[in-house]
């Protein structure tokens, strides 16, 4: 299964919630989230900085990425941003594809 790197931004209301429910019970609910979707969680690190929440997951594919990010943020709790993460033998199977391009000319 791909796997995808959520970064998260709370809102005020998803501050609010954090603060109510836990860190321990919001991360509960994501697993519950992923799992749902046929997904499995790997990760949930909060941090500093731009984002304050990072998750990493193994789902389905981008449909079920999309749709997961889609709903959380319909949900008014968190803005996210979704990355697709490769393993080094998807890059080096992207390296050994012949690509027919040619840059501009300066």
């Amino acid at each position: 299964m791909p796997m995808y790197l959520f970064k998260v931004r709370l809102t005020v209301n998803g501050l609010q919630g954090l603060l109510k429910e836990g860190a321990t019970a919001r991360r509960a609910v994501i697993e519950r989230t992923v799992q749902d979707i046929g997904g499995r969680l790997e990760s949930v690190y909060w941090a500093f900085g731009d984002d304050d929440v990072f998750i990493t997951a193994e789902l389905p594919g981008n449909t079920s990425a999309a749709a997961l990010g889609l709903v959380t943020s319909a949900a008014g709790g968190v803005r996210t941003s979704t990355v697709v993460l490769l393993t080094a033998d998807e890059i080096d199977e992207a390296a050994r594809q012949k690509v027919n391009y040619r840059p501009p000319e300066a």
